[in-house]
């Protein structure tokens, strides 16, 4: 007897369980084989109905009901989309779906795409574990590979699951099935022209070739993967498109599953989600998106646009303090010397009273490359972003101390400090001889550049005057912002890239895998740091009138980060307007002595 099939060629249900009624009556007719490819058949049919049954009685894994809500899901619509919080196991889930899925439907012809080649190869790792826990998954898999270049699963019924890299190199391949990880990091054209272009052909059963069977021709599948994002991205784009797809009774399917479900199901603890939410840098941007599955886009009052940022992360390499360095023995991980003409310094913005309510001290490293005309005339500036640290509170000496030690490490030129309240104390510090008694270093005293009264207050004769001083009002405010928006939208800035493309250059380091958590997480603070001073950005709406921008951050948000960048931003403007008026011949001598 035939299983029949609906018109979105699912089995239907009942005749499974008729097929069986049927088998066991006319069991005296056929053969032992006969009865045995029946029952295969049967059992093929219900796995194919339930494929979260088969997981557990074949595969012997045991799934969270929402996961087996989502298994099912992912074997029934042509179109899946899952926005997942953090805990949640989404590249597990997808590794077991991509090997239910070549068992119950042999030949198929599985994809896998990311953002970073190294999280698809991720899920054949996955799939690599479950093959030593389930002896029957085991028996299916032929062959397995997770090295960079080869990536791939195959079975011994011919279906395989294969890794390719998310460009325009990644072509000719032929796919049933596309699983896009971490869609939104993957740009759209490559979505469109290279990742989806693989499935021209369904796959190609024998039992198409009998024509009382030629309607059950099967759809190829696509399925998107992520955290939420901006709604800027052309990812939220993507959301509203399977949600109207959705109400028009399409084969599509979208949910987000928040960090609560995570609780619920025992997979994130609930103490450890509490600190998280109660610490000084508690970012409730990240956190919207990353755990509570929300897109954020800016209010219409934001002043400063998500795109005009985020489109110039284009930085991979952070630059850290010099002794990070020892961490790694790797050629690739070396500190970055200054180029030519270069200037480096330090921008702080800062902050006396720890508490999630105030401020923390903001302490971010600027790079400026001197850009020429055609004529040899210096133009600007482009400003680079390469490391930022945040302080919560801390006393003017500790501060001072960490600030002259940054000045240090990353061989900077001038520190810029907002020296009004408590930054005049901490400047009062570092204009006196200061001693770090724990690692044993003395730091000559250092004036003020640009304000007399302030250079007045160094008690040491004739100190190097590498101290830009700000003194910030509403004008000033106003006037740095325009500055600061404006170098923004003429792409003059370029900052770290995100903390999730980031994976991909670190794990190329050789002994990053063996470094502890705690040392990884160091290597990726400047990254964090950078979506969190972006997040600061955008959150900030301009409640000024009469043409003075006067910024405004959430009654829960912060701004020191963004403080930091646009004291440098305004310090960078100040050198680029001293530097024109230089003649060339003195260019290379730019410095503190010609200036001041």
């Amino acid at each position: 007897m035939a299983i029949n099939y609906n018109k979105d060629n699912q089995v239907n249900k009942s005749d499974i369980f008729k097929t069986r009624r049927s088998l066991n009556k006319n069991m005296k007719n056929v053969t032992k084989s006969d009865r045995l490819m029946e029952g295969v058949g049967t059992w093929a049919s219900y796995y194919r109905l339930f494929p979260h049954i088969f997981v557990r009685d074949y595969l012997q894994i045991d799934l969270k009901c929402f996961q087996q809500i989502l298994i099912y899901f992912m074997m029934h619509f042509n179109y899946f989309l899952y926005l997942a919080s953090r805990g949640q196991g989404k590249t597990w889930l997808t590794a077991i779906f991509c090997v239910t899925r070549s068992i119950l439907f042999p030949e198929t012809k599985i994809i896998l795409a990311s953002g970073q080649k190294s999280q698809a190869i991720e899920i054949i790792e996955k799939i690599m574990d479950l093959k030593g826990n389930s002896p029957n998954l085991a028996r299916e898999i032929e062959d397995i590979k997770t090295s960079a270049t080869d990536a791939r699963c195959v079975f011994r019924n011919g279906s395989w699951i294969r890794v390719v890299a998310s460009n325009q190199g990644a072509r000719s391949k032929r796919a049933n099935l596309i699983v896009v990880d971490e869609f939104r990091m993957v740009d759209k054209n490559i979505v469109d022209s290279v990742l989806r272009k693989f499935m021209t052909a369904p796959r190609q059963p024998k039992y198409l070739s009998k024509p009382e069977y030629k309607h059950l021709k099967e759809r190829n599948k696509e399925i998107y993967l992520s955290s939420c994002w901006y709604k800027y991205h052309w990812s939220w784009d993507k959301v509203n498109t399977y949600k109207k797809a959705i109400l028009e009774g399409k084969s599509y399917f979208a949910c987000g599953l928040p960090y609560q479900l995570s609780i619920h199901e025992g997979l994130l603890d609930e103490n450890q989600v509490l600190d998280e939410m109660s610490e000084d840098d508690f970012d409730e941007t990240s956190w919207l998106m990353e755990m509570q599955c929300m897109f954020f886009g800016e209010s219409d009052k934001a002043y400063f646009k998500f795109d005009d940022l985020e489109i110039n992360r284009k930085i991979t390499k952070a630059i850290y303090p010099k002794n990070t360095y020892k961490t790694l023995k790797d050629n690739k991980f070396k500190y970055e010397n200054k180029v030519d003409g270069e200037i480096r310094f330090i921008s702080c913005d800062i902050s006396s009273v720890a508490g999630k309510q105030n401020d923390a001290s903001a302490y971010t490293i600027f790079r400026l490359i001197p850009k020429y005309n055609k004529d040899g005339k210096f133009n600007r500036f482009d400003r680079q972003i390469c490391f930022m640290e945040t302080m919560v509170g801390g006393h003017s000496t500790v501060q001072a101390l960490r600030i002259r030690e940054l000045f240090e490490e990353f061989d900077c030129d001038y520190i810029v400090i907002d020296a009004q309240n408590f930054g005049l104390a901490i400047y009062d510090q570092m204009c006196m001889d200061l001693f770090d008694r724990e690692k044993g270093i003395e730091y000559p005293a250092i004036s003020c550049m640009n304000n007399d009264e302030m250079a007045s207050r160094c008690i040491v004769p004739d100190a190097p005057k590498l101290v830009f001083a700000v003194k910030a009002s509403s004008s000033l405010n106003s006037e740095m912002a325009i500055s600061l928006k404006n170098n923004l939208k003429n792409g003059r800035y370029k900052f770290l890239i995100s903390e999730l493309e980031c994976r991909e250059y670190l794990l190329s380091l050789k002994g990053y895998e063996e470094l502890t958590v705690e040392q990884q997480a160091k290597l990726k603070q400047p990254y964090l740091q950078t979506t969190y001073m972006i997040n600061e950005f955008v959150n900030l709406s301009n409640e000024g009138k009469d043409g003075i921008v006067k910024l405004k951050e959430p009654s829960s948000g912060r701004k020191d980060r963004f403080t930091s960048i646009l004291y440098g931003d305004h310090f960078a403007k100040y050198l680029e307007n001293l530097y024109k008026q230089l003649d060339e011949t003195e260019y290379e001598e730019f410095d503190s002595i010609v200036l001041w």
